[in-house]
């Protein structure tokens, strides 16, 4: 798919893989803005592997950050229990993994973006989600 939103190719595809994966489980458009918004604000849409786990540089990554043990899309981390480093920097595994915690969370529809983003982030940065609202929206309308 051709980027929208300011997104580079590389972003656009890691989207799609997002998108794919809601559509694969039957994930209503809001599930997918808000996964897109997530890893939007985690990991700019891009497959982080950690300087704090060199494990992590074995799989195929986009970059790397230094968020204590945070990998991926979506900057999940193992010591958390999100799983092992091998299957969180998988782009599909991850972003079910998301959205299986998202259906753990009651009344998450009703929720805002930012909020049922943060129910399952549990971010130190509650609001920062939001910002990315409209953008993520685009993003899953062109994919969609």
């Amino acid at each position: 798919p051709r980027p929208v939103a300011g997104l580079t190719q590389v972003q656009m595809d890691n989207a799609k893989v997002i998108v794919d994966v809601g559509a694969d489980l039957k994930m209503p458009r809001r599930a997918l803005v808000v996964a897109v918004a997530t890893a939007m604000q985690e990991s700019n849409l891009y497959n982080l592997a950690s300087d704090v786990l060199p494990e992590s540089h074995q799989y195929t990554d986009q970059g790397s950050g230094s968020d204590h043990d945070s990998v991926g899309l979506f900057q999940q981390r193992p010591s958390s229990g999100w799983g092992t480093v091998r299957d969180l920097m998988r782009p599909a595994h991850a972003a079910q993994l998301f959205y299986e915690a998202l259906r753990q969370i009651p009344g998450w529809q009703s929720l805002s973006i930012a909020a049922a983003a943060q129910a399952v982030q549990i971010s130190a940065f509650p609001d920062a989600y939001a910002q990315h609202e409209q953008r993520a929206s685009t993003v899953v309308t062109a994919l969609t």
